[in-house]
């Protein structure tokens, strides 16, 4: 393919906003909690149960309808998926909250039990489910592009604007929720609030915040959108769950977190940078215009390059990482 010609730059912009999305939703939860003061590296292995709560919520939902007519699409059931990533990622948030929130557990440690336990517990569930411990199987309730929702703006959808735009509505949601975050972020008491407990908590809890309740909406806040990110992986950009689906993304949206200074518009144009980046790679890999594993290592090499360069520079929450005590 012709990186100068004008279908790779509609093809790169479009698999741009397609990559962010994951790495957006991802780093705006990862933002709640860590301004909350709670370091969560789990978030790599929440979008792995999100995936699997949204693929193998749908495939059992839509079994008994596509047995009676293997035609039949009902407009209900993959946002049902979605909803059930939300709530396992939840979950998985909510352990990890307990053990660092309540129990006063490193962090760090909490976080990578929850990924160990992700590359390994959804084995267990493809072997009972599928007999296998890779894939679910296909599903047919897909979230689609928007073309699929709106059918009169097909002929806008031909055109190269049309083309980029043509996303699943989760990509719009991510993208939604930047002005969102920002504005309750910043602009509310709640906000106000979940900063102040990640700056100097003993100062939040003189003023009668309650610092333990504050970090856990921040972590669980976290699981619903990592869980998010998940169900589009699974659902969404493709129509199974694949085991490892998270495949790292989990780790470049903390990495855009702190390149983007904890702040919803700094994320936006980090995770930006990380999807045009995977982007690329996707759209070169195979024409030999480099090594293939130079291709693929690429998106993690130019992580690991914006680390070394900025993460000196970057100020995090004071309180972030640190067990609070009443």
């Amino acid at each position: 393919m012709d990186v100068f010609s004008s279908a790779f730059l509609v093809a790169l912009v479009a698999g741009a906003l397609r990559q962010t999305t994951p790495l957006l939703f991802t780093a705006l939860g990862g933002m709640f909690n860590e301004r909350a003061g709670v370091v969560n590296i789990a978030l790599e292995g929440i979008i792995n149960f999100g995936a699997l709560a949204a693929a193998v919520t749908v495939q059992l939902v839509e079994a008994p309808y596509l047995a009676q007519d293997p035609n039949v699409r009902i407009w209900w059931i993959p946002w049902l998926g979605v909803l059930a990533a939300m709530v396992v990622g939840t979950l998985v948030a909510w352990i990890h909250a307990v053990v660092s929130i309540r129990y006063r557990a490193d962090q760090i440690v909490s976080g990578t039990a929850v990924n160990m336990l992700s590359f390994g517990l959804p084995s267990i569930v493809l072997l009972f489910l599928y007999h296998n411990t890779s894939d679910s199987k296909d599903i047919a309730h897909r979230i689609l592009p928007m073309d699929a929702y709106l059918p009169f703006l097909r002929d806008f959808f031909s055109t190269p604007v049309g083309r980029i735009l043509d996303q699943s509505p989760l990509v719009y949601l991510a993208f939604l929720l930047v002005p969102v975050t920002y504005y309750v972020l910043f602009k509310t008491p709640w906000g106000l609030r979940l900063r102040s407990v990640g700056e100097n908590p003993e100062a939040a809890d003189s003023l009668g915040i309650n610092v333990f309740w504050m970090r856990y909406q921040g972590v669980l806040l976290s699981g619903v959108l990592a869980g998010l990110a998940g169900a589009y992986l699974s659902i969404s950009e493709l129509n199974h769950f694949t085991r490892l689906m998270a495949a790292g993304r989990g780790f470049i949206a903390l990495a855009a977190l702190i390149f983007g200074q904890w702040h919803p518009l700094g994320i936006l144009g980090a995770t930006l940078l990380f999807g045009f980046a995977e982007a690329f790679r996707i759209l070169i890999e195979g024409t030999g215009i480099l090594p293939s594993p130079l291709i693929q290592a690429f998106p993690f090499v130019l992580t690991m390059l914006v680390l070394a360069g900025f993460i000196g520079r970057a100020r995090p929450p004071a309180a972030i990482g640190k067990p609070y005590e009443k």
